[in-house]
């Protein structure tokens, strides 16, 4: 979950243990050599794949625990199975009508593959495959495990993945996979644009502008540029861009042959997230439960991620000939799947579940948690549908 429970200024984060610092400057060294080997600079987007991607060194290619209480965030899935229930019930018809899979990208700690698994079986739905696409060796390793110890019924069902099928019938589940995307950094002003990227000094991590950007980059620069300030940004306004998040929206609407896709994550329409006022971007690190603002801090053992501009999801889709089904806040699309109906099925008389149950919606559905912060929007091809999307069609464009 991001939001994080506590938010902190990186100098008081704890101290981690001498094995994880080892390993933090085992992945900073690594990422000071990519940056002597490129001439001494390094895009941010580069850095920031290195630190989270990089084999046996990046945050989410290393052993360390990522999820739940006792790692550094909490996804919805670890709050409660009733998100997975309301994706099952949401994807149900068209994974009976394809007769196809469910694809899961980033799959995290493998809980929400079980949840969506079991309310399947329920709903009598379950499809021929669960394909699970994740690069990170460490974390198919600990979803293998869980799925084969909650669900030794359905784990044969689960195959894992390392790239994108060339054709899909089915649906595809993404959750907080397009904030984890590496982002570009540019600080633009009336005539004046720079790329933000990572230098040394005396060995340490260090930001420098550089006067040239991507193609790719210079293209939603000028796009927002026009949109949002009309050709006369703030001075020295901070923000990020993405095409990478673009560019995996297309291939996986490209890879759809019949089905749907749903992707869920915290951000805004483009005229929020490029708003005048927000001066200095979103750009958020992970740390035990605790967020901050220094990439540079513990490389290796920490997240960095980025809000979405949902906007350029929506273009993205379109343009890949993908109808665009809906899109709504995460509190919406449950409510809208029936989560309130859980509260029902349980005995208010057995004081202590009741209580958890309600708890846990709360924090799904409420505006100061992920209710309003986090988005769902949907796509279709060849004629799918997506049950429980029809509330709310507050389309980001």
């Amino acid at each position: 979950m991001r939001p994080p429970i506590n938010a902190s200024h990186a100098d008081s984060l704890p101290v981690p243990e001498a094995d994880a610092l080892a390993h933090s400057e085992a992945c900073a060294a690594m990422l000071r050599e990519a940056i002597r080997a490129n001439n001494g600079w390094l895009s941010f987007s580069d850095f920031m794949a290195r630190a989270l991607y990089a084999p046996g060194l990046g945050y989410y290619a290393a052993g360390a625990r990522k999820f739940g209480q006792s790692g550094d965030f909490v996804t919805a899935p670890e709050i409660s199975p009733l998100f997975g229930e309301c994706i099952a019930r949401s994807i149900a018809p068209t994974v009976r009508e394809t007769g196809g899979v469910v694809l899961e990208l980033g799959p995290g700690s493998g809980q929400l593959a079980f949840d969506v698994l079991q309310a399947l079986a329920q709903l009598d739905a379950l499809p021929e495959r669960y394909l699970l696409l994740e690069v990170s060796a460490d974390l198919r390793e600990r979803q293998q495990q869980k799925l084969a110890t909650l669900a030794p019924e359905l784990a044969d069902r689960c195959e894992w993945i390392s790239e994108l099928p060339q054709k899909l019938h089915g649906a595809v589940i993404a959750n907080e996979v397009l904030d984890v995307v590496p982002v570009h950094l540019v600080t633009f002003g009336a005539g004046w644009i720079f790329e933000r990227g990572v230098a040394l000094r005396d060995d340490q991590f260090v930001w420098q502008d550089v006067p040239a950007l991507p193609a790719d980059v210079q293209a939603m620069v000028s796009q927002v540029n026009a949109d949002c300030f009309g050709h006369a940004p703030p001075e020295g306004y901070l923000t990020e861009f993405a095409p990478q998040v673009g560019a995996l929206v297309r291939a996986v609407n490209d890879a759809i042959e019949t089905g749907v896709a749903l992707w869920i994550d915290y951000g805004f329409r483009r005229a929020e997230y490029y708003h005048p006022s927000r001066i200095t971007g979103a750009l958020m690190c992970h740390y035990r439960h605790f967020a901050h603002t220094d990439p540079f801090r513990y490389p290796g053992l920490q997240d960095i991620t980025a809000h979405v501009d949902f906007t350029d999801v929506a273009e993205a889709g379109i343009a890949s000939g993908a109808e665009l089904l809906g899109y709504c806040t995460q509190a919406n699309f449950l409510l809208a799947a029936g989560i309130t109906d859980a509260i029902s099925r349980h005995d208010p008389s057995d004081a202590q579940r009741y209580l958890a149950i309600t708890n846990q919606v709360q924090r799904l559905l409420s505006p100061a948690e992920m209710g309003e912060f986090f988005k769902v929007i949907a796509f279709g091809k060849g004629g799918a549908r997506l049950e429980k999307l029809t509330q709310a069609r507050q389309l980001p464009l």
